[in-house]
């Protein structure tokens, strides 16, 4: 277990498709925060391969690295950039944190140093989201259909139930920002 400086913290933000954690991620980026992005290993690994970044490559890609070098395989390849601000003195964020294998990895290595915060919202809340956003909007039926596949197959639930906090984002943006304040001042 690593342990930098106690006062500096690691922030997963977990929960389901819609729930928030884009915006919170970014508010943890605003008060100073460096985000650590699982999922840019993927992007990495792409731009390795020569492939372009859509949706069918990046998926053929996470499932293949999932299969060969096992679940917690985005929390591995992100150990050193998580190290690195750590002895840069910063916090870190760390956005698309997804499995329990990951969870546990970041837990043995940092224990106390890292936490999770989890973003909930009841699914019909999400889904509406999901159907309105600008970039990238779900159907119900494929709301649903990531919202199972995400629970089924990363594990996904263990990270959530174990958060440190956990809000609830059923309001307005500015509400979530309040909640979120509370907790970074809290730090």
């Amino acid at each position: 277990m690593i342990n930098y400086m106690t006062k500096q913290i690691i922030i997963a933000v977990v929960g389901l498709i819609g729930s928030g954690k884009t915006e919170a991620t970014q508010k943890f980026i605003e008060a100073g925060f460096e985000r650590v992005g699982f999922n840019d290993r993927v992007y990495e690994e792409l731009d390795q391969r020569g492939l372009a970044c859509i949706e069918k490559n990046e998926r053929a890609v996470r499932e293949e690295l999932r299969a060969q070098e096992g679940m917690g395989v985005m929390a591995k390849r992100s150990l050193s950039k998580v190290e690195s601000a750590l002895r840069d003195g910063k916090n870190v964020v760390v956005e698309s944190l997804y499995s329990w294998d990951e969870y546990k990895i970041m837990k043995e290595r940092f224990g106390e140093q890292f936490r999770t915060l989890a973003i909930y919202a009841q699914p019909e809340i999400r889904y509406r989201r999901l159907a309105a956003r600008p970039i990238r909007p779900l159907s119900l039926e494929n709301a649903i259909s990531r919202d199972y596949a995400q629970i089924e197959n990363l594990d996904q639930a263990g990270p959530i139930v174990m958060a440190d906090w956990t809000i609830e984002n059923i309001g307005t943006r500015e509400e979530l920002l309040a909640a979120l304040d509370k907790i970074i001042n809290g730090l």
